[in-house]
Formats: structure tokens, C-alpha cells, sequence
């Protein structure tokens, strides 16, 4: 198993914001968490990556116990985190935010070829390499903001809700990306409020409500749960 997660709890002070969440995912895998405001989706992510200390529990990548590990060694054990509102550095260029992903490369030529790769898999980022980050439309900071991921050769990649507030079309487009990145051996967490949209890409999926795991299963299964569509998708 790529990633395990054993019953962990997280608070924020009197706040529970996990309460004993445990999920797994294969190397392979995309694998959806869904569910409403505040059900603890970024809180999972955050503690994986290190940026949140779960108050109890263990958290495994390829069978190694990362919960006590700083942000910067689990990045170099491979596993990346495209952040929510996707948190790309406004006042520096594309190619300026591309390099701050791929900090871990200390070979300058390496460095550049890696940046060369991210530019010509977006070409819109590409025409755009000296442009400051602030600059760019909503779609093109989460290609960016995922671009600089990809910077660090992941082995796992944590999406946070990489469809929000973009247009319809621009949504089709990042899961389109999100697949092709699978398909080329990066396995998937991914966030996402578009449950719809999430459970159709991925192979398996978790429900979370209120910091607990309510439901798990099958992406397809679920889907056409009509509970499930019920609350989560209008249905």
C-alpha cells in the first residue's frame, strides 16, 4: 500500500476536526475524498502533508511512519500537495514559482530540463513563463499551481479542490490533467466539492462528514448511490 492513514485525530483546540480517520490508497490509484464544508477533506490532506500534527494516529507512505515528519522530508519522499485557492507566489514569474517547486533539485541543468517539461506540457504557461503569477486567470494559476508540484517528481499528489471557481470548461480541462498525470504513474488524493466530477475520475472514494468517515467504496458504486446523490450532488 502506497499511503495508509490509521485512526487519526486531529483538534484545533477544543475544535475535532478528525476523529479517527482511517483511508487507504494503492500506487496506481486516484482516490476521491468528497464531502460538504467543514467535513475535514483539507485537514486529511494538511496532516499527510506534514503542515497539520494529528493529535493521535499514524499516517504510512510506502510503509514508513511520516506523521512526525517536517513538510520539507515527506516532499522528498515524493509526496506533493497542490494547495487549495492553489497558493502560487503572486510577485514572482511562472518560471520564478516552477523553480520554488522544484527546490529539492540541487543541478541547475536537471532544473531547467525539468522547467522546459512543465512548460511544454502547458502551453499556456509557456507563452506566459515571464509573467507575474498575479497576472494570470484563475485556470492558468491552477495549472501553474500544479506545474509546481510536478517540479518535485511526485510519487503521491494531494489535490485541494482544484476545480474551485473556475468556469465549466476550465473544470473539464484540470481533470483531463489530473488524469493524464495518473496515467503516467503519479497516483491521486484528491479533494474535491464537484463530487460528481471526482467520483467519475477516480477508482475508489471516501465520504466524510464532520470528521468521520461515513462511507467508502467503489467511485461507480457510489455514484449511483441514490443517498449519496441525494446529499452530496442535488440529486
Amino acid at each position: 500500500m502506497l499511503l495508509e492513514l490509521k485512526s487519526i485525530h486531529v483538534s484545533y483546540g477544543a475544535i475535532k476536526a478528525l476523529q479517527g480517520i482511517s483511508l487507504n490508497l494503492a500506487e496506481g490509484e486516484i482516490v476521491s475524498l468528497i464531502g460538504g464544508n467543514g467535513a475535514g477533506k483539507s485537514t486529511t490532506l494538511n496532516s499527510i502533508s506534514g503542515l497539520v500534527r494529528p493529535t493521535s494516529g499514524s499516517i504510512y507512505f510506502q510503509g514508513q511512519s511520516i506523521e512526525h515528519l517536517p513538510p520539507d522530508k515527506i516532499v522528498a519522499m515524493g509526496v506533493v500537495q497542490v494547495p487549495e485557492g492553489r497558493k502560487i507566489f503572486p510577485s514572482m514569474t511562472v518560471t520564478e514559482n516552477l523553480e520554488m517547486g522544484g527546490f529539492l533539485q540541487k543541478d541547475r541543468a536537471t532544473l531547467q530540463r525539468d522547467i522546459k517539461a512543465i512548460l511544454e506540457r502547458f502551453p499556456r504557461l509557456g507563452e506566459r513563463r515571464k509573467q507575474l503569477g498575479a497576472t494570470l486567470s484563475g485556470g492558468e494559476q491552477q495549472m501553474l499551481a500544479i506545474g509546481r508540484a510536478l517540479m518535485a517528481h511526485p510519487r503521491l499528489l494531494l489535490m485541494d479542490e482544484p476545480s474551485m471557481g473556475l468556469s465549466p470548461i476550465l473544470v473539464e480541462q484540470i481533470f483531463e490533467i489530473i488524469q493524464e498525470i495518473n496515467l503516467q504513474g503519479t497516483s491521486i488524493l484528491l479533494v474535491e466539492r464537484n463530487a460528481q466530477m471526482a467520483l467519475a475520475v477516480a477508482s475508489r472514494a471516501y465520504v466524510l462528514e464532520t470528521g468521520r468517515i461515513v462511507t467508502e467504496g467503489e467511485a461507480d458504486k457510489l455514484l449511483s448511490d441514490p443517498r449519496l446523490m441525494k446529499a452530496y450532488l442535488g440529486g
